[in-house]
């Protein structure tokens, strides 16, 4: 089910790190969460903060020519893949997600709008676009399928401080 997407605003680098850490506290084994966005609009930026959220403490990089970087956590290990360089959905298939969703980890796909029929149907999907300056972004926040739409209210709570349009939690 696609509802209204939760909008937040963050102003630098370093404050779309603090919002993915905020969202990360929200996360549970098994969650997908697709970053979407122009080239340099803050897809590893946010997967550095989500990493630190999980308590991840390696450097986290874009894999862009590795494909696929696993980290180990406190809290959660985390997949991170970049499928930019990807030309097809067999490539996608390829690489194993659905092994990778039923460890103890959450998986963040850079580009995941680009490979979404190769992926399940249930993911949070975070589209970062450019704001009015050149380090403002706004990020749309949508769950979709499973659990996603009854965990809104957590996700809202977990990102309020960067929240710009009020309204109840949707997700």
């Amino acid at each position: 089910m696609n509802r209204t997407p939760i909008v937040v605003v963050t102003t630098s680098a370093a404050h779309t790190q603090d919002l993915a850490a905020a969202l990360a506290a929200t996360a549970v084994p098994g969650d997908l969460v697709l970053l979407a966005g122009e080239m340099g609009a803050g897809k590893t930026a946010f997967a550095q903060g989500y990493a630190r959220g999980l308590g991840i403490t390696d450097q986290v990089t874009s894999p862009t020519f590795t494909i696929v970087q696993e980290y180990s956590g406190e809290r959660l290990n985390m997949h991170h893949l970049d499928v930019y360089r990807l030309e097809t959905l067999r490539e996608v298939a390829d690489l194993g997600l659905s092994e990778m969703l039923d460890e103890d980890a959450v998986m963040l796909v850079e580009w995941g709008d680009a490979v979404l029929p190769a992926l399940p149907d249930q993911y949070l999907e975070l589209r970062i676009t450019f704001g009015d300056d050149e380090d403002e972004r706004r990020i749309e926040l949508r769950g979709i399928g499973g659990s996603w739409p009854a965990r809104s209210r957590q996700i809202a709570d977990a990102v309020a401080p960067w929240r710009v349009e009020s309204g109840g939690p949707s997700c």
